[in-house]
């Protein structure tokens, strides 16, 4: 089986940062794309950033400039450093990650749990 368990988030005031992280585990061949979602109260859930195997990055305009998306490949690890904070950030973030699990299947989606992000203003 496959896990991914984020860590990081908290209560942070505005104008803090915070520095999240994910590490994917258990049965894994290769891994593609990584990202992070969030989904704030009474919202959809949105993408915030993905990053690529080669190292392409795409961020939300809400974000882009103020959160940086990172990988370790030889961790298996996904980071997103979020600078600038304010309380519209506030939302639980999940990240996710493309994964085959032997070199004969197919890629599919895991998910995190989800770690909560509060920004007090």
């Amino acid at each position: 089986q496959v896990q991914l368990v984020e860590s990081g988030g908290g209560l942070v005031q505005t104008g803090g940062s915070l520095r999240l992280s994910c590490a994917a585990s258990g049965t894994i061949f290769s891994i593609n794309a990584m990202g992070w979602y969030r989904q704030a109260p009474g919202k959809q859930r949105e993408s915030v950033a993905v990053i690529t195997s080669s190292g392409s990055l795409k961020y939300a305009d809400s974000v882009n400039g103020r959160f940086t998306i990172s990988r370790d490949n030889a961790k298996n690890t996904v980071y997103l450093q979020m600078n600038s904070l304010k309380p519209e950030d506030t939302a639980v973030y999940y990240c996710n990650a493309d994964i085959r699990t032997n070199s004969w299947s197919n890629e599919r989606k895991y998910w995190g749990q989800g770690t909560q992000v509060t920004v007090s203003a």
